[in-house]
Formats: C-alpha cells, sequence, structure tokens
C-alpha cells in the first residue's frame, strides 16, 4: 500500500469497526484503521467466512463474539491496529488477520491505563529495543506491510530519534500523534514537532492532531510537510469531514452510519455507542434522541428512530432469500 498523499481515519477505540471505516471510505477516506485490539485477545480466536452477510470474522472461539469484521470492498485500505509488548505474541495476532488487512499497525501511542498497565501503547515509547523487536519480528514473518502510530516524547529530538530507529525497523510508514502521553485531548497538538520527524525520515509520516475541518487538512500539511493526514475526532463527529466537497449534513451522516450498521450486522452496543458520540458533540444526551438511542435495544429500534425502517427490512429479506447480502 501506498502511504503518500493520503487521508486517513485514524484508530478509534469502540468506534472504529466495519460501518464507520466505510462510511469513512465512502466520503474520500484512503485509508482507514480500525480500534486497536490486543494481541491477547487476538490468539484467542480464529477467523469465520460469514456468507450470511459477506464479510471474514475473527471470531473468540467457542463463541459468537465477533472482535474484528471486515469485508472484501475494504481489503486493499483496511489497517489492523495491534496492542502489544511482545514480538512473539505479535506475530502470533498478526498471523490471523493479515491475509485479510492492507496493513498491520503496532498501536504504540495509546495512553489509557489499560494499555500502559499491560506494557502497551504508549508504554512501549521508552522501550526502543523492545519495539524493534517486535517491528523486526513482524516484517521477517509477514507479507503483509508493517507501521506503527507513536506520540510525541518529553523533547522533539526524543522522538526524531525514534523516529529514525523505527523507520530503521522496516516499516512502511510511521503515524505521529502531535501529542505527548500527559497531554489531554483539548491541549494544542504540536504540529511543529510532526514536521521534525518529517524533516527526519524518508518513510511517509502521516500528520496526526487536531483535524476538524478540511481544511484542517491543508493546514497540516503545510505546516508539517507530511502528504498524509490522519483524522480521528472530527471523523468520529463527522465522517464527511474527508469530503473536498465540503460536509454533509450531520443528520444524513448519522442515517448513513445506521444503514451501514444494519447492512453490515454491527453490533447494536457498538452501534449505540458511536451514535452517542456523533451526539454528544452537537447535542446532549438528554434531549429526545440521545434518551432514544440508549433505551433501544436492537438495530431494528434504531433504524426505526432514524427513519430507515423500510431499509431494515429490505436488507433482511434480501439476507434471508438470498442466503447472504
Amino acid at each position: 500500500m501506498d502511504y503518500n498523499h493520503k487521508l486517513v481515519l485514524a484508530p478509534m477505540v469502540r468506534v472504529g469497526t466495519l460501518p464507520l471505516r466505510l462510511l469513512a471510505a465512502e466520503y474520500g477516506a484512503d485509508i482507514t484503521y480500525g480500534e486497536e485490539i490486543i494481541d491477547h485477545k487476538l490468539i484467542k480466536c480464529e477467523r469465520r467466512i460469514n456468507e450470511m452477510i459477506g464479510t471474514t470474522d475473527i471470531v473468540e472461539k467457542g463463541t459468537e463474539n465477533v472482535v474484528f469484521r471486515t469485508c472484501h470492498e475494504e481489503s486493499d485500505r483496511v489497517v489492523f491496529q495491534m496492542g502489544t509488548s511482545d514480538a512473539v505474541r505479535a506475530l502470533a495476532a498478526a498471523q490471523i488477520v493479515c491475509k485479510d488487512v492492507a496493513a498491520v499497525d503496532v498501536n504504540m501511542g495509546c495512553p489509557k491505563s489499560f494499555s500502559i498497565s499491560g506494557g502497551m501503547g504508549a508504554a512501549l515509547l521508552n522501550k526502543p529495543e523492545l519495539i524493534h523487536d517486535i517491528l523486526t519480528t513482524l516484517k521477517r514473518n509477514l507479507d503483509t506491510p508493517v507501521t506503527c502510530k507513536i506520540r510525541l516524547l518529553n523533547s522533539s529530538q526524543n522522538t526524531v530519534e525514534l523516529a529514525r530507529r523505527i523507520e530503521k525497523a522496516g516499516v512502511s510508514a510511521l503515524a505521529v500523534h502531535g501529542r505527548r502521553v500527559a497531554d489531554r485531548p483539548r491541549d494544542p497538538a504540536k504540529w511543529s514537532e510532526i514536521a521534525d520527524v518529517v524533516a527526519a525520515l524518508s518513510i511517509p509520516v502521516i500528520a496526526n492532531g487536531d483535524v476538524f475541518e478540511y481544511e484542517d487538512i491543508e493546514r497540516i500539511k503545510l505546516t508539517t510537510g507530511a502528504t498524509s493526514v490522519m483524522v480521528a475526532r472530527g471523523a468520529l463527529w463527522n465522517a464527511s469531514i474527508f469530503s473536498p466537497k465540503g460536509k454533509v449534513p450531520w443528520e444524513e451522516v448519522k442515517r448513513e452510519y445506521v444503514k451501514k450498521s444494519i447492512l453490515w450486522d454491527n453490533d447494536v452496543k457498538s452501534t449505540k455507542h458511536t451514535l452517542k458520540e456523533m451526539i454528544m458533540h452537537f447535542s446532549c444526551l438528554e434531549l429526545p434522541e440521545g434518551k432514544a438511542v440508549t433505551k433501544s435495544e436492537t438495530l431494528a429500534d434504531l433504524a426505526q428512530l432514524y427513519g430507515e425502517d423500510n431499509y431494515y427490512d429490505f436488507v433482511n429479506a434480501n439476507r434471508f432469500s438470498n442466503g447472504r447480502r
């Protein structure tokens, strides 16, 4: 996969599932990352083909719990992001999904306690030898491209030194979130420090942080020198941020998200969580729409709420009459 001149949907916990990835791609995202999945969880899974809806599912053995779902429509652009702290385990996990995705990414930037406590995510930033071990093990043994995503270290010089070591491990691209581990989302992203990394590397650097409008994409490119840009919250709030034609009305984006959740049989809890995140940015969960989403128990309930009853009936009638989507 070519990582130059690309618009990228960032990995986002609990929301980066198939419907949002496909929605972002429809609006103009070239590369779409799935949510981070921990290697410990992945190695307890098996790969299954879901003929009914036309997907490839990574499912926990002995259950119907879908940990990761993808489809042919995104096979050339979806990136599987993994949380890991061990090279052997990382490889075992990656081998389960690598044939169904365009790349495998190692999360080295998540500051959440569940990642840090397990030695994953941002905990790796201070372990360059372990980083090298994980990346070179994946690179040697996979035909699939390997990438990683980091945060800034305590100084720009240290970030550049780590980025150079990561480049030497043979990754295809490096995403850089322009915040340090201690920074909060409200703190401004340090685009100038991403620029230092871009200047030091020859591989593509994907700039991430504070992209909320389409115009911000050009601004971060100019400031950092990166040709590819990753969008997180801006895409969650309105996935049409990737469209050069301008944002689509918020109500339409929510309806399209619900339709894709129905089409790909997304878990209702996941669908509700993403809708709530969309609603909270522009409105309030205590207003009628938010309360109705909270009360919804099935995708059929959400279809009715967003006026997509006919679409829900059509999809399910086709699904069961044809044996698949």
